[in-house]
């Protein structure tokens, strides 16, 4: 079995007989909006109860031992970061499956 990393784009082989059952892994995408985008790259976003997600970063940072940032996450990152510069609303898509989340996109609004 071929697959892509949702998060980081590698591509992952797996051997396994046609006879065993593979978990699949139960994907959302949640759309927040953009509060704040600090220097480092930690991202403040609004959730529709009107509380604070301040768990995620620009999908630029990655973890230790993570894939380097993709193209798509380097222009998503300069796009929000100069959309928030300009004073315009922007919203994030996060994507989350196995316990790990990561802004895939965006959206922006005057």
């Amino acid at each position: 079995i071929v697959a892509i990393d949702i998060f980081t784009g590698k591509k992952l082989e797996d051997l396994c007989p046609t006879s065993h059952n593979l978990e699949v892994p139960f994907v959302t995408k949640t759309e927040y909006q953009v509060i704040d985008v600090s220097a480092d790259g930690e991202v403040s976003l609004l959730k529709e109860d009107g509380s604070t997600k301040d768990d995620l970063n620009l999908p630029t940072i990655v973890k230790s031992g993570a894939a380097e940032p993709t193209e798509d996450d380097k222009k998503c990152a300069a796009e929000m970061e100069k959309a928030m510069a300009d004073g315009k609303t922007v919203h994030a898509i996060v994507q989350a499956a196995c316990g790990e989340e990561k802004i895939i996109g965006h959206k922006i609004t005057d």
